[in-house]
């Protein structure tokens, strides 16, 4: 029997005589989820209750072992939407439910994946920047492989590196070294990044950072103001559908080298 809030007593929850164990027994009666262990299904669009609480407990993880080690990623819901952290060189801790990275990246969209990058600067986290990727492109394969930590290198921790035509039709900003953090770095991941990319004018378009045999071409830029007139530009592979607003703010802050990324991960459809 179990008492409710209001102090009514509830229906009783008839279990007879199940082989189930006691921890079994109180486990359906308290709604907690069994102990076994959680599935990609699990996070689906109809998440379980119990399954709901874990994730916001911040008790399920993605994990990764590979020859450099064993990571894990933090699975995390945030005003009904379902997010993929980077992973991170660390111990999982014993209490988390745990479920292979390859397997949840895999539930992904190739056609319509989101990423976003949590900017912060003066000592606190300002806002999220969600991206949408242009379909099937190198390089944005690339930028969800430096979200998610897969290859080892996340654009987690990394600066923005400089503001271009600031208060200017055109301006924008540039980031995502993650290999010396002082715009020297940033090689390519991928070995071809050739492909079909769009042209775009528009302020939230994100684009490579120079050509596409650069080799620093892991730095990548948002755009803050329309360009005018003919000009565009090239090698776009995705835009902001929200943040913008952070990324213009962080371009009017003091020192564009004090804005971080804070954060940064992919987006996972429920």
């Amino acid at each position: 029997m179990m008492t409710t809030e209001t102090g009514a007593t509830a229906d009783p929850v008839h279990l007879g005589d199940s082989a189930s164990s006691i921890m079994n027994k109180v486990q359906e009666i308290t709604g907690e989820i069994p102990q076994k262990p959680l599935t990609v299904e699990d996070l689906r669009r109809r998440m379980r209750e119990p399954v709901k609480r874990l994730v916001e407990a911040g008790r399920v993880l993605a994990v990764q072992e590979d020859q450099d080690g064993h990571g894990s990623a933090r699975i995390t819901l945030q005003d009904g939407q379902l997010y993929l952290h980077p992973l991170l060189r660390q111990p999982t801790p014993a209490h988390a439910h745990t479920l292979q990275e390859s397997e949840v990246v895999g539930v992904l969209d190739p056609s319509c994946t989101l990423v976003f990058l949590d900017l912060g600067w003066a000592g606190s986290t300002r806002g999220r920047v969600t991206i949408r990727l242009t379909p099937d492109t190198p390089l944005a394969r690339q930028f969800v492989l430096l979200c998610t930590g897969q290859r080892g290198h996340t654009y987690r921790n990394t600066k923005q590196l400089q503001v271009e035509d600031k208060g200017e039709p055109g301006e924008c900003v540039v980031g995502g070294d993650y290999e010396s953090n002082d715009g020297e770095g940033g090689a390519p991941l991928l070995p071809d990044l050739q492909g079909q990319y769009r042209m775009s004018r528009r302020a939230g378009a994100v684009l490579a950072c120079g050509e596409l045999f650069s080799p620093m071409n892991s730095q990548f830029t948002i755009t803050t103001r329309d360009r005018q007139g003919f000009y565009h530009w090239s090698c776009v592979f995705g835009d902001v559908v929200s943040g913008l607003d952070v990324v213009r703010a962080a371009v009017n802050h003091s020192d564009i080298r004090e804005v971080t990324v804070v954060d940064c991960g992919v987006v996972l459809p429920l």
